[in-house]
């Protein structure tokens, strides 16, 4: 059995940063660190060009082609945990849950206990299930005809890419602090039907989200190229065309507050942080978003009652004001369109409760 496998990085043509060897692959390896790249580098599971690296600080350049080799993912094993879940809609097919905002969706390096995924088992009736590196470049499930999984089995292994990450049913994810609608997969040709409507923009999701400010135009399309922030890996930021992946917002203001907006947008398109980053792009970030800047209150709210009474509304959705609102799709198993909607959580609806009575 392999132990080991290779990470690949082609750096881009246009790369100007010329950052440190152990910088640039801290960015670009999740969850990994400095002191644990550094190491690596020490032991010579760094290449680049190559020639093994010897320097933590030599300079990333233009062009080159960086080989990592990595430790297998360690065994896992995911136990249902009861959990209070808001599911909108079930069949023997799939389930469409509001998740609240603070709960992550399934489990990842820091958040192996208490995600969605242990809550969604525990209510399907399933057994805890296990996972172990075989051969090849995916874990298998410990007793792949025996693991109590009453979901798809697509991505119910971990693949070997640095970081072990199980999100079997998961068609597709929102945000640790975005509240909303998830569809969730019970069987592989379900799942596959699904994502086929997600790759194909065939999906219809709206979210709501308060503003800071107003935007220029009254709705609009924002259609720009997103990639990981050089300056901070964990931001994505709107790049050049042609880098990164393309991404498309549509979105309209439904409200006009004084110093806030609250805006339906719809995805086009679904990448990490798409609307976060999209608002903030537009000049206008997300009430209460602290990796996007949301989280400050704009300089040109005056003080006296203004700034305190913002403050204290930021206290009580201490998290970006964001909601996945509705999803419709057709249904795999009938082939009729369907449709859902939440209302947005608490949290942000005594928010925007909050600005309207201090507004009238």
């Amino acid at each position: 059995m392999s132990e080991e496998a290779e990470l690949v990085f082609e750096v881009p043509a246009g790369y100007r940063e010329n950052e440190r060897l152990d910088v640039y692959l801290t960015g670009f390896i999740q969850n990994a660190t400095r002191t644990k790249v550094q190491r690596g580098i020490r032991q010579g599971r760094v290449v680049v060009n190559s020639i093994v690296a010897r320097k933590a600080s030599q300079p990333v350049m233009a062009g080159d082609t960086i080989v990592c080799t990595l430790p297998r993912p360690p065994r896992l094993e995911i136990t249902p945990e009861p959990m209070d879940l808001d599911i909108v809609y079930e069949d023997e097919d799939l389930l469409v849950v509001n998740k609240p905002a603070g709960l992550v969706v399934h489990p990842a390096h820091g958040h192996r206990m208490g995600t969605l995924l242990h809550g969604l088992l525990y209510h399907l009736g399933g057994r805890a299930f296990s996972y172990e590196s075989e051969d090849g470049d995916e874990a298998e499930p410990a007793d792949a005809d025996d693991t109590g999984l009453p979901l798809s089995t697509v991505n119910a292994a971990p693949r070997f890419d640095g970081d072990v990450v199980l999100r079997p049913g998961i068609v597709h994810r929102i945000d640790k602090d975005t509240s909303g609608l998830l569809v969730v997969a019970k069987n592989d040709h379900v799942h596959a039907r699904l994502a086929s409507q997600f790759a194909n923009h065939s999906i219809h999701r709206r979210y709501r989200a308060l503003l800071w400010g107003h935007p220029e135009e009254e709705e609009g399309r924002l259609e720009t190229w997103l990639g990981r922030d050089a300056r901070d890996r964990r931001r994505m930021a709107v790049v050049a065309d042609g880098v990164g992946k393309h991404a498309i917002t549509h979105y309209r203001v439904l409200t006009y507050f004084e110093y806030t907006s609250l805006v339906e947008f719809r995805l086009e398109t679904g990448r990490t942080h798409q609307i976060r980053v999209h608002a903030a792009h537009l000049g206008r970030p997300i009430f209460g978003d602290s990796v996007y800047g949301g989280d400050r209150i704009p300089d040109g709210i005056p003080g006296g009652t203004e700034r305190p009474f913002y403050k204290e509304i930021m206290a009580v959705c201490p998290r970006q004001a964001l909601h996945a609102v509705s999803i419709g799709f057709v249904h795999p198993g009938t082939g009729r369109e369907v449709y859902f909607e939440a209302e947005p959580s608490s949290d942000m609806s005594t928010v925007l409760e909050k600005i309207k009575h201090h507004e009238h």
